[in-house]
């Protein structure tokens, strides 16, 4: 049975990292595997799927969600190979923060140390490859370096990347995983095994915040999902953290932004830090403990 490819040349790397990001994550269909090379002076984006795609349909989808005009698409029939083992080969290891992650095929060549993760490419999202996944590990490096946390919901949690690096620089904390897809769930599981931290992170399926949360559950809530989401998700999470505690937003391109940041203000939060990485947008929002107007200017702090 034949595959299909979808390719695109592009000059800018960090056009070419948006791009590689809306084809996985905002589009219909998405691949089943991604790569992008370096081609020359250019770089080259690559999209494999098991049934050809609609060329029309989704150039048209990325005209609504790119921030510059698409590249020209092209598609070619490929031989069926394992194009999720060639993808994840084509990965180098990441560096965000003072996390590395890695994919299995680097091991050895990877120094082991206690931020270093092994996430291989694979059924859920978060492979640190992703500008948004980059973003929440830099935003989480920061925080876990001014304040303690002791309660943390990986919402949304995909691969499990982001409660895996919790667990790393939060020891003892109280570590909760949650994803309305079971396929997360289990995959996040296995990676947790393989990180050695089974036993620091409780991983549930979940439509949102978790069922049965009490008010002030948290003190740290991650969220590397999408734009329309997290603002749906505004109530809720300000319900489930406790004042003065932090979220990090993150899966929106920089335009969403704005509209994001917006809801969080009128739930009582304040932005303390807007990361920008390849067209991709993370924030980091403190909610108040005084229930100050949406208008004050005093800076929220992020020590304990």
């Amino acid at each position: 049975m034949p595959s299909y490819k979808i390719s695109a040349t592009i000059s800018d790397k960090e056009a070419a990292r948006t791009l590689s990001g809306a084809l996985s994550e905002l589009v219909f269909p998405p691949p089943d595997a991604m790569t992008m090379f370096e081609a020359g002076e250019d770089w080259l984006v690559e999209g494999y799927y098991n049934e050809a795609p609609d060329l029309q349909g989704l150039s048209h989808q990325l005209g609504a969600v790119l921030p510059f005009p698409v590249p020209p698409l092209r598609l070619e029939e490929v031989p069926d190979e394992n194009w999720v083992a060639i993808s994840q080969a084509a990965l180098p290891p990441v560096t965000a923060g003072r996390f590395i992650v890695h994919g299995s095929h680097d091991i050895g060549r990877v120094p082991r140390g206690p931020n270093t993760l092994l996430i291989d490419a694979g059924e859920a999202f978060g492979t640190a490859h992703h500008a948004t996944t980059q973003g929440c590990l830099m935003a989480l490096d920061e925080l876990s370096r001014k304040r303690r946390f002791e309660r943390v919901l990986d919402l949304g949690c995909g691969s499990g990347v982001l409660a895996i690096a919790a667990s790393r620089v939060l020891r003892g904390a109280q570590i909760d995983a949650s994803d309305n897809d079971p396929v997360a769930i289990a995959v996040a599981r296995s990676n947790a095994r393989r990180n050695g931290a089974a036993t620091c992170i409780r991983m549930r399926v979940a439509e949102g915040i978790p069922r049965g949360t009490l008010p002030g559950t948290y003190d740290l809530i991650l969220a590397n999902i999408l734009a329309d989401p997290l603002i749906a998700l505004a109530p809720d999470i300000a319900r489930a953290l406790v004042p003065g505690g932090v979220t990090v937003l993150s899966g929106l391109l920089n335009r969403q932004a704005a509209p994001v940041i917006a809801t969080y203000r009128a739930h009582g939060f304040a932005l303390v830090n807007h990361r920008r990485l390849a067209g991709w947008s993370t924030l980091t929002l403190v909610k108040r403990r005084n229930g100050a107007a949406c208008g004050s200017s005093a800076q929220p702090r992020l020590a304990a």
